[in-house]
């Protein structure tokens, strides 16, 4: 079973703020009055003794340490930036296996941390915006892959050309691949940059594998994905189309790139690199 951290972020966040609240509506008043009366009394005991009358119990206190931390880190993580991490190549080269990334959560709309519920409608994905949602089919994982269709959009993949609304997505061929690290394993693909739409990215295609040409047409609120890593993904040509519902933000930018299997295991290259 996976750990719901978004949950648990807010429960944490609910409960320290609710002792916190208490505390100072109720029980903070009470150990001041009780410290008054101790000094008013005849004679009035020692003074470390009505300080320790005024001091907060351990679970106050604690609430009163980690309820800002908790609840700027609840605001930050659900309503404007989160971190996350690419576990395979799928969308290489564009992104690595290793690469830590931070991803935009107000971009496509303001929703409730946990419930995903969206209240407010701020921005819809574009052609060539690189998301993050939840895989429709199993929604305790998240996939990273880029737009490649919007609602009402005609996409053809023909001999591992895209084509949009038969507007074909022109190629720039580069010279082969040279992969490191995670990455080795793509060596020796063909690799383009693809104008999709006026928005060009690099990806890579290897011709030995099977072709899956296809039309398909995006129905209203869904979008059609696809890895840059062309043969080495899966996407919306095997489990169909992402709801406008299950979506959690746009990539931004590398933090921080960790692989064990490279010379160097950190290319710093990569750190504070945009997403495109």
């Amino acid at each position: 079973m996976n750990f719901d951290f978004p949950t648990f972020l807010v429960l944490f966040t609910l409960i320290s703020g609710v002792i916190w609240l208490g505390d100072i509506l109720f029980l903070k008043p009470k150990r001041l009055q009780k410290q008054e009366e101790m000094r008013r009394s005849d004679p009035p005991p020692p003074e470390e003794v009505i300080a320790k009358a005024g001091a907060e119990s351990y679970l106050v206190e604690m609430a009163h340490s980690f309820f800002p931390v908790v609840a700027l880190v609840l605001v930050v993580r659900s309503f404007w930036i989160e971190p996350f991490r690419i576990p395979s190549g799928s969308m290489m080269p564009t992104l690595l296996a290793g690469d830590f990334i931070l991803v935009n959560k107000y971009a496509y709309g303001i929703r409730l941390p946990a419930i995903d519920h969206k209240v407010i409608e701020i921005g819809k994905p574009q052609r060539g915006d690189v998301i993050v949602f939840r895989y429709p089919e199993n929604l305790e994982v998240d996939y990273i892959k880029r737009v490649v269709g919007v609602p009402g959009d005609t996409i053809t993949y023909s001999n591992k050309v895209l084509y949009v609304n038969d507007e074909v997505a022109a190629l720039d061929e580069k010279p082969r691949y040279v992969g490191n690290g995670m990455g080795a394993v793509q060596t020796g693909s063909y690799h383009y940059e693809e104008d999709l739409a006026g928005v060009k990215h690099d990806i890579l295609v290897m011709p030995s594998r099977p072709v899956f040409d296809f039309s398909f047409t995006v129905p209203p609120d869904e979008y059609f994905v696809m890895g840059d890593n062309r043969d080495n993904s899966r996407d919306s040509r095997f489990w169909g189309t992402v709801p406008d519902e299950l979506l959690i933000g746009r990539a931004v930018m590398v933090w921080m790139n960790w692989d064990s299997l490279s010379d160097s295991v950190i290319d710093w290259r990569r750190i504070g690199m945009g997403i495109e």
